[in-house]
């Protein structure tokens, strides 16, 4: 009877585990540690690294940290890896040319925003946080020798990204070569049972697996998770193809974000982001997929799901009144921000300087031009396609595009 629940137990981990995932590599040798971890009390350890190459954390990351959340719900350790010393070698992985080196200032500040976002999903107090400086930067040269022993330069040069750059005859710096190594080292240092990851990153996790085998440790499962497709129904989400929805996003903004989706994609997201909850809601987002149900109405659900995982209910409620006020009846939020400034030796502010020097509703000068080219810029409820029209010396609701506003006064020097 005890041998037949306890098997009983294995099954539902895994299939907890496997759920929502693309790969799962490992996952007999798994069953087998599991067993065995069960029967003696002992938690498997669960790996999920990820570089601070920029400040923020997005939705995409999400799929991997709820699922994180899931080990340490059946009672696994869970393991956050900050990656500060990966990060200022820059991950290859997809890329078509070398990425720009961070330097450590920068990583220190980007690292310094992660905790306070993954808290939104894990309970930090629980999970371990770890730095992947802290060994690296400990290991002397002979170490660095003896890990790179363990893998050839063909095996590398198999690699998509490795191997069309050098088809294509774009550079390759033997620096880029050392971020698997690290990645599979840290699996090592931190005696990792599984790993989590995108598909993105299954060449570097695979090879921890054989990495960590030469240190005589048993190889970790690799459990790999979709890439999460951006706001723009195209590429995958990144805060630097602006199609990305922010977990430290203001809550109106991620609702707004979350509605501005594709139809089609609202599917999708549910299964990549449920991570095992919303079941409640599971059958009418698959009905949607077949053709059934109110579009508009399934994405205010997944809007509200959203932002109560990662803000709270009352968050999720302001978000949506927040929507239907400013985006469906075009209304003006109750707290636009107020900025005043002073005309200095001139009758006139072109609308293009400030939009961008001054209220830094545009990104740049050819953003402004553009979003004024189409409609999506409005002075006081007008729509304005010039960006150069003149603001001189008075009061002005400036909107760009549904969900930015500011109330702005110009003062003349008189």
């Amino acid at each position: 009877m005890a041998k037949g629940l306890g098997q009983d137990r294995v099954d539902q981990q895994i299939e907890a585990m496997r759920e929502g995932s693309s790969e799962f590599y490992g996952e007999d040798e798994l069953r087998k540690t599991l067993a065995a971890r069960l029967k003696e009390g002992r938690p498997l350890r669960i790996k999920l690294g990820m570089d601070p190459s920029s400040p923020d954390l997005h939705l995409g990351h999400t799929v991997v940290l709820m699922k994180l959340k899931r080990f340490m719900d059946l009672g696994h350790t869970a393991i956050f890896l900050i990656g500060d010393f990966t990060a200022r070698i820059g991950d290859p992985s997809g890329k078509k040319k070398t990425r720009p080196p961070l330097d450590e200032e920068e990583v220190r500040r980007n690292a310094a925003t992660y905790v306070d976002q993954v808290a939104r999903v894990l309970d930090v107090e629980k999970a371990e946080i770890r730095f992947n400086d802290e060994w690296m930067s400990a290991m002397t040269t002979g170490d660095m020798v003896r890990l790179c022993s363990k893998y050839t330069v063909a095996r590398l040069l198999e690699r998509d990204d490795f191997a069309n750059r050098f088809e294509a005859g774009v550079p390759i710096y033997a620096h880029e070569f050392l971020y698997p190594f690290v990645q599979a080292y840290d699996s090592v240092a931190l005696e990792a049972d599984v790993e989590l990851g995108g598909s993105d990153q299954t060449f570097n996790l695979l090879m921890a697996r054989e990495i960590q085998r030469d240190y005589g440790q048993v190889p970790q499962a690799v459990i790999t998770h979709p890439l999460l497709v951006g706001t723009d129904g195209h590429e995958k989400m990144s805060k630097s193809l602006g199609n990305s929805i922010g977990i430290s996003d203001a809550p109106e903004d991620m609702y707004g974000k979350v509605m501005s989706i594709p139809d089609g994609m609202m599917a999708d997201y549910f299964d990549l982001l449920s991570a095992g909850e919303w079941e409640a809601d599971r059958g009418a987002f698959a009905a949607f997929r077949g053709g059934e149900g109110d579009p508009m109405a399934l994405k205010h659900r997944l809007a509200s799901l959203i932002v109560e995982r990662l803000h709270g209910a009352e968050a999720a409620e302001s978000g949506a009144a927040h929507f239907r006020r400013v985006v469906q009846q075009r209304g003006v939020p109750e707290d636009v921000p107020e900025r005043e400034i002073q005309l200095e030796g001139q009758e006139s502010l072109s609308l293009l300087d400030a939009l961008t020097t001054h209220l830094k509703l545009a990104a740049s000068r050819s953003e402004a031009r553009r979003l004024a080219a189409q409609g999506a810029v409005e002075v006081d409820g007008e729509r304005v396609e010039d960006p150069n029209w003149p603001l001189v010396a008075g009061n002005y609701l400036i909107r760009v595009g549904k969900r930015r506003f500011v109330r702005l006064t110009l003062h003349s020097e008189n």
